[in-house]
């Protein structure tokens, strides 16, 4: 499925909430969404603009799952693989309509009080590079003319190929779901996004003038600049406004969109902008730590942000296998702030079972990793210029030279059916 197909079949499974009612993008539709976080909508009646926006698509992992086709217990393994044995995709022409290189025909959202200016903020940025191949990331872009945005860039794999001298990319907006996830994948400079892409779900992509592009709904040719503009304030994942800094202007240059394109709304601080940048992460946390142990299951914590938590489970056979874990969990995802590893009799997705092997297995003198490193530039509490952060790694597994079944919770053997019992 397209972007397209996924909320057709939102709408024929009855889980996509139809807004007809005329909505402003200054703040409304960010409000709506906000009251709607974790359920897909669509606002069919957009002022200033004739195009629909939909939100709220990848906003839980049911709704990644049924998008992708891939079983919620599965993902990470799978998406693991497919880093590891990428697929190159299907190359076709598109149905694409060049329209009007004005960005004020889009339904571009002011969502906060404080925003700096309407941002597109579900935008991937897909790049190439003649040695290192294609390269796709999310960025966040403020509207600053018509065909003017200022680009939010960080020192990795974007930044990378500028300083190539690649200055020439597309923007996409309203992608298929399994490349949502691919693009929010930090994994080795050269591998392909579109192709891991691909493997977790076969996808076509279209040559555009020569750009290669996922099947999106909206393609915008794009040239960085010279020219530095203020960039923000925009809410990041922690629900908070990040600092104004100086960033790169991007110069539009040339607007496609499929009929009746639809145009992906992205709330920062919601539920899908936490679980696209969050997830993706899981997998390479997973990846790193089954190189020192065996790594079970990896959750980012909606608690710290989708970004700054991690519960690591492992099945340990080593005494030092849980703090072996820490350190290549925190190489899997440099912004981890803190990280949990436990055993594979936890259960990560509750964390009240998370915080009862804490107060059962962990000692602080003698299981805390105590980290002093550059961490997250969206951790407040970190230094704003050097992002030099305390990182703290809790190894929560049993210890090695005591009795296992000294920590083993007691359990009921006996079956019964309450059906038997209760009435009603």
């Amino acid at each position: 499925m397209n972007f397209r197909d996924f909320v057709d079949h939102l709408d024929k499974t009855g889980k996509l909430i139809k807004i007809k009612k005329p909505v402003s993008v200054k703040y409304e539709i960010a409000a709506i969404m906000k009251e709607l976080d974790g359920k897909p909508v669509i606002f069919e009646n957009v002022k200033g603009s004739k195009y629909k926006v939909v939100a709220n698509v990848c906003s839980t992992r049911d709704l990644v799952a049924e998008g992708t086709g891939i079983k919620k217990e599965d993902m990470i393994k799978v998406i693991a693989d497919a880093i590891d044995r990428p697929k190159k995709p299907k190359i076709v022409k598109g149905d694409y309509k060049q329209i009007e290189c004005d960005l004020g025909k889009l339904p571009i959202l002011t969502h906060y009080p404080k925003d700096g200016g309407p941002y597109l903020s579900s935008a991937i940025v897909v790049i190439n590079d003649k040695e290192l191949g294609l390269n796709a990331s999310y960025h966040r872009m403020m509207v600053i003319g018509k065909d003017k945005v200022v680009i939010r860039i960080l020192p990795r794999h974007l930044d990378e190929y500028i300083k190539r001298g690649n200055k020439q990319f597309a923007i996409c907006i309203g992608c298929p779901i399994q490349f949502l996830i691919a693009a929010g994948i930090s994994c080795e400079l050269g591998k392909s996004e579109l192709s891991i892409a691909n493997a977790l779900k076969e996808m076509n992509v279209i040559d555009l003038e020569g750009f290669l592009v996922p099947d999106s709904e909206i393609v915008m040719l794009a040239e960085i600049t010279n020219e530095k503009a203020k960039e923000g304030p925009f809410v990041d994942l922690t629900e908070k406004y990040d600092i104004v800094r100086e960033q790169s202007v991007v110069k539009i240059k040339r607007i496609y969109a499929k009929k009746d394109a639809l145009y992906h709304a992205l709330l920062p601080g919601g539920l899908e902008h936490k679980l696209l940048m969050g997830m993706p992460r899981e997998p390479t946390i997973f990846r790193e730590v089954n190189k020192v142990c065996e790594c079970k299951n990896v959750l980012i914590t909606p608690g710290g942000s989708s970004w700054l938590h991690a519960i690591v489970q492992i099945k340990k056979r080593n005494a030092d296998d849980g703090k072996k874990a820490i350190e290549a969990a925190f190489k899997g995802h440099h912004s981890a702030k803190h990280i949990v590893v436990v055993d594979d009799d936890i259960n990560i997705y509750d964390m009240n079972d998370v915080e009862w092997a804490i107060a059962t297995r962990f000692q602080g003198d003698r299981d805390l990793v105590v980290k002093k490193e550059p961490g997250s530039s969206l951790d407040p509490s970190s230094d704003k210029e050097t992002r030099m952060t305390t990182k703290l790694g809790l190894d929560a597994t049993i210890p090695w030279d005591k009795p296992k079944e000294d920590f083993e919770r007691a359990k009921i053997d006996f079956k019964v059916d309450l059906k038997k019992y209760i009435g009603g």
